[in-house]
C-alpha cells in the first residue's frame, strides 16, 4: 500500500529572500576538507562555552586513555 504524501503549500523560497549579493561556492573548499558537526546536549553545552574548551578536554581525555592502554 502506498503512503499518501501531504502536499506542502508553503513555498520553499520566500519572495523577501535576497541572494543578489551571494557568492557561489564561498565555502566549497572548506567542505571539501571535511567537517564534523556534533550537537552537544544542553547540560554539556553549559559546561563548554566554545570549541576550544571542548577540544582541550577531549585531547586531555585522549592522553589519559592512551596512557591506560600502554599500561595494559
Amino acid at each position: 500500500m502506498k503512503k499518501v504524501q501531504k502536499k506542502n503549500n508553503k513555498p520553499e523560497m520566500l519572495d523577501e529572500y535576497d541572494f543578489s549579493s551571494g557568492v557561489r561556492g564561498k565555502y566549497a573548499k572548506r567542505y571539501q576538507k571535511g567537517s564534523n558537526v556534533i550537537v552537544l546536549d544542553p547540560d554539556v553545552a553549559k559546561v563548554f562555552s566554545d570549541r576550544e574548551s571542548v577540544n582541550e578536554t577531549l585531547r586531555a581525555l585522549a592522553k589519559i586513555i592512551h596512557r591506560q592502554e600502554k599500561k595494559a
